[in-house]
């Protein structure tokens, strides 16, 4: 796992269409439990290089239930992001993770993580990536997240930039939060 993650972080494929150096963000260990898959660092992440160091990740530990010790444990938690690398700036939040990255090396990372209780799917990237039969959008899949389960567990990005979805589902923190931080704590 230690070679595969050193040869991850030194990729520098999609470079030449990256608006910064490239600076791949990735966590795991042989034993991680719970793999969180998510889009691509920002750019608060790729300047300290420390996955989920910003205010999505202060809210993705809270729907957690989680400490920072926890969550930084690799053997609890694993971050495979869809791009490893801060994509841009878009519009609105940040732009799409680069295609390279997932198809490149998931495969490698999945094939050294052998304790995996649980593939948390955090927005609509990730989910589209790893359940690409299911047309439902975010929302729907969000409503029925026990339709995943045992494997995966469905989640809206926690990026400040979503807090009117969450302002218009409430449904979402007020009773799958709850049951998200149940399973976890099952996990861990």
């Amino acid at each position: 796992m230690k070679n595969l993650l050193s040869t991850i972080r030194d990729c520098s494929l999609c470079a030449d269409k990256l608006p910064l150096d490239p600076r791949p963000i990735i966590e795991a260990a042989k034993h991680s439990k719970i793999v969180l898959i998510s889009q691509a660092p920002g750019r608060k992440v790729h300047e300290s290089g420390v996955a989920w160091k910003d205010q999505s990740g202060k809210k993705l530990r809270e729907w957690l239930g989680v400490t920072e010790e926890t969550f930084y444990n690799t053997d609890n938690f694993a971050i495979l992001p869809l791009g490893f690398c801060y994509p841009g700036k878009a519009k609105t939040g940040d732009l799409p993770p680069m295609k390279i990255c997932a198809p490149t090396w998931h495969d490698q990372v999945w094939n050294e993580l052998k304790h995996v209780k649980l593939k948390l799917l955090i927005g609509a990237y990730a989910q589209n990536y790893y359940l690409p039969d299911d047309k439902r959008n975010l929302t729907e899949k969000v409503k029925n997240y026990n339709d995943y389960l045992p494997e995966y567990f469905v989640i809206p990005h926690p990026s400040p930039v979503n807090r009117f979805w969450r302002m218009k589902n409430p449904w979402f923190e007020n009773t799958v939060v709850t049951k998200l931080q149940e399973h976890v704590n099952s996990i861990l």
